[in-house]
């Protein structure tokens, strides 16, 4: 049958949350998820979605999915910022995170997105080899990513 490319549905989530998971051990992080299943379900199903999700299935099974929201740049205009393409551990290595990746560029397409932005850990080498051989990435050493946690936030 083939991968196919669909957008998410709610009872989709828990599959989300576990390859959430999946990714937070791979990148060495296994205690930073703190994000719940009622929260994925009222910040991507709610009266107000803030986020889309792709999933990649085959034979009714997923296998990776994209998770991506919009953003607008004051230089450009509207964005789509990648959150994580997330491919199981099993499945990696058959061309589900190119087609995952494809899909979200015709999004951006489709909605006539200005630029598409997301981040790779400096050691993921295989993916960022596989942004810069595949797609021409520009991977931008020249900004540093800033943040406050939500610990830091209600501390000011």
């Amino acid at each position: 049958m083939g991968i196919n490319i669909r957008k998410a549905e709610k009872d989709d989530l828990p599959e989300v949350l576990e390859m959430i998971k999946e990714l937070a051990v791979y990148e060495k992080a296994p205690d930073e998820v703190t994000v719940t299943l009622e929260e994925l379900e009222e910040d991507g199903f709610g009266d107000n979605p803030i986020y889309e999700t792709f999933v990649a299935e085959e034979d009714n099974v997923i296998k990776g999915m994209a998770f991506f929201f919009y953003s607008y740049s004051t230089w450009k205009g509207k964005c789509i910022y990648l959150e994580d393409i997330i491919v199981k551990e099993q499945y990696r290595g058959k061309g589900i995170g190119e087609k995952l990746f494809d899909a979200l560029i015709e999004r951006c397409k489709k909605d006539n997105a200005k630029r598409l932005m997301w981040q790779v850990l400096d050691w993921n080498t295989p993916a960022i080899e596989f942004y810069k051989k595949k797609y021409n990435a520009h991977v931008d050493g020249g900004w540093l990513n800033c943040k406050l946690t939500k610990e830091e936030i209600d501390k000011i």
